[in-house]
């Protein structure tokens, strides 16, 4: 089992790694852009009971947060570490995908669901706060502190891996 679990995280980490290196130019769709995309929209109706802006904001925020529940649920209510550090990847992808969605707030190019007729949510919050203009500066952190999360899962799936250092293996 830790020959299959080195494999995995292995394989995960080179992935996830080699699509954070080449995600902000990279027009190729997959499965976890289809996961996070049902998550972000669902954060919207979610969150407009607080107004539109939270409303706007409520999808990146919502695709950030559910990924950050599961890391938090595994890692503090199952103690299952291996499986935390895995999801980690997810997490990190998840702040990629927003930063991306952040740096296309100026020129808008990215396709929106609803087509032309429909906000776009990082042009939206970022004009509304006067702070456009930093559009370049808040995705780069943003890009990031995602890049640094899935180098984090990566360096710890590894060692979990490696270890075997889940809560059910000490006890």
């Amino acid at each position: 089992m830790k020959y299959f679990k080195l494999a995995f995280a292995l394989i995960l980490s080179i992935y996830f790694i080699t699509f954070s290196n080449n995600y902000i130019t990279q027009e190729k769709w997959n499965l976890i852009d289809s996961v996070n995309l049902v998550i972000h929209e669902a954060g919207h109706p979610i969150f407009s009971f607080f107004g539109q802006f939270i409303s706007v904001l409520g999808g990146s925020f919502f695709q950030i947060l559910v990924p950050a529940v599961f890391v938090i649920y595994f890692f503090f209510w199952r103690k299952e570490y291996f499986s935390t550090s895995i999801l980690l990847f997810w997490l990190g992808q998840s702040i990629i995908n927003v930063a991306k969605y952040m740096s296309d707030a100026i020129n808008q190019n990215l396709p929106l669901l609803g087509g032309d007729s429909v906000i776009h949510d990082w042009n939206y919050i970022l004009s509304s706060m006067n702070i456009l203009k930093y559009t370049n500066v808040l995705s780069s952190i943003t890009f990031n502190i995602g890049l640094m999360t899935i180098i984090i899962g990566a360096v710890l799936s590894l060692y979990f891996a490696w270890y075997n250092q889940d809560y059910e293996s000490t006890t």
